[in-house]
């Protein structure tokens, strides 16, 4: 069994064939997707907590502290690593 395939005309100009859509549409997608992606993280900046000048206030931050200094700190390691 062949394919039969309707030939398009050679004067149909590049911007009506649906081929070209698909194959700038993905990419486009993408950069506007990054673009939106980066102007949220710009706009939604996470602080960054400084113990040095009391900014934890309470033990819910206590967590984020520990974990950003575990492995400056030895004597925070497990027993087993030591």
């Amino acid at each position: 069994m062949t394919h039969v395939s309707t030939p398009q005309p050679e004067n149909t100009p590049w911007w009506r064939l649906p081929i070209v859509w698909m194959v700038i549409g993905g990419p486009a997608i993408v950069v506007v997707a990054s673009i939106v992606t980066a102007g949220i993280a710009i706009k939604h900046v996470d602080p960054v907590l400084d113990i040095s000048k009391g900014e934890v206030k309470g033990v819910i931050d206590m967590p984020a502290v520990q974990a950003r200094n575990h492995a400056a700190n030895a004597d925070a390691r497990a027993p087993a690593d030591k």
